[in-house]
């Protein structure tokens, strides 16, 4: 398989030893499996109800897939400030820039944050119901 970006031959490699994916030697990026996505998101945050929807806005690249030469496609990832490739026809995958791993896992790491807060916030509010609960009850 080639680069999508600089054509250069992709390498098989594992990513921070956990899962082996093609990279690119020469602009740094990858590319992930239809799954791996899920696997690098996971390696933060892996509660996959909480995490959102995926795609959002997608438009038509002039990149190929490496697997099977159509169009990538780009999209804005999760309602975030990142925009992704991926070649949706056929679930072949995800191509990711040099340092926009390090950008999913912030993502799922501020995600993760958003989630401790509201099941924190919705905890506290439950117990002022009950606490209100309990002192009008007093009252009567």
């Amino acid at each position: 398989m080639n680069c999508p970006k600089c054509n250069s031959e992709l390498t098989k490699k594992y990513y921070k030893g956990m899962f082996e994916v093609d990279a690119c030697p020469n602009c740094r990026g990858m590319w992930l499996d239809f799954n791996e996505l899920d696997k690098l998101e996971d390696v933060i945050f892996d509660e996959d109800e909480h995490k959102g929807s995926l795609i959002h806005f997608q438009t038509q690249t002039e990149f190929p897939c490496p697997h099977c030469g159509m169009k990538l496609d780009e999209f804005q990832y999760r309602l975030y400030d990142l925009r992704l490739d991926t070649c949706t026809r056929n679930d072949h995958g995800f191509w990711l820039d040099a340092g926009e791993d390090e950008r999913v896992m912030e993502i799922m790491q501020k995600r993760a944050g958003e989630m401790r807060r509201k099941v924190n916030a919705e905890a506290e509010w439950k117990q002022s119901l009950i606490n209100m609960h309990s002192f009008l009850k007093k009252k009567k």
